[in-house]
């Protein structure tokens, strides 16, 4: 006969793994989201085109772009508009949930039948013209960017993750504060995948911290903030040579 006491600790043991593959799929779907609706240059033809053929669903006008509103985990950069004019920058939404931007400065030629002081220039200007004569102006606003569309799932996991981390089971490998500062600080969430991989919270009940002086040693919360900040810093210098050479499309970068 089974034992009430096991029953009701695998079925717990079982609700915690499901958890767990939950906390990695939210990951995936965030990343891909996140990868998808990031903005990418696209020449002004491809604006003019997307215009005229109706599939710009939403637009905004910019001057540059701002990246210190940026998230830890998947943070994206917003355009901001600076100046009274206008443009010079262009970022438009499609139906399927893509975003691109273009600089209304590099066209090679345009025709402007309306007056353009409120445009940074004639590039800017034809494509309001374009969108006055599809009747889409007043789809005209600010898009959020690309990790804003999943900035309610980064929250749960930071939530559900600084739960278990504070009031959990005490970690085997690593102190509280090394898996806060590790999980945190590391760009893309990458730190909370290598949580669930080395700790497998949750697994089973985890031993108590042993002592202090009994030979066994966990990595402190120093290792881990050192480790996260050199992590963030090997993101950033990374970014710009993989977007160089495997191209917007794969490694979007917007105002680059």
């Amino acid at each position: 006969m089974e034992s009430p006491v096991i029953s009701t600790v695998d079925r717990s043991r079982r609700w915690w793994s499901a958890l767990r593959l939950v906390l990695v799929l939210l990951w995936l779907v965030t990343a891909v989201t996140t990868w998808w609706t990031t903005p990418r240059e696209q020449s002004y033809e491809k604006a003019r085109a997307d215009v005229a053929a109706g599939r710009v669903t939403a637009f905004q006008w910019g001057d540059q772009w701002n990246s210190t509103e940026a998230g830890p985990w998947f943070g994206a950069s917003g355009l901001r508009q600076s100046s009274s004019q206008l443009g010079p920058f262009f970022a438009w939404k499609t139906s399927d949930g893509r975003s691109y931007w273009t600089d209304t400065t590099t066209f090679t030629q345009v025709e402007i039948h309306i007056e353009y002081d409120d445009y940074s220039g004639p590039g800017a200007a034809g494509i309001a013209q374009q969108l006055r004569a599809a009747g889409i102006e007043q789809r005209g606003g600010t898009l959020p960017p690309g990790a804003s569309s999943t900035a309610g799932i980064v929250f749960l996991l930071a939530v559900v993750t600084l739960g278990v981390v504070i009031a959990g089971p005490p970690p085997r490998r690593g102190t509280r504060w090394f898996w806060f500062w590790l999980i945190y600080i590391t760009p893309l969430g990458l730190g909370l995948l290598f949580w669930l991989v080395r700790e497998h919270p949750w697994a089973r009940s985890a031993p108590h911290a042993a002592p202090s002086g009994d030979g066994e040693r966990r990595d402190r919360g120093t290792l881990g903030l050192a480790i996260g900040l050199i992590l963030a810093i090997l993101y950033i210098a990374v970014v710009p040579i993989l977007h160089k050479f495997l191209g917007d499309w794969w490694v979007p970068r917007p105002g680059v």
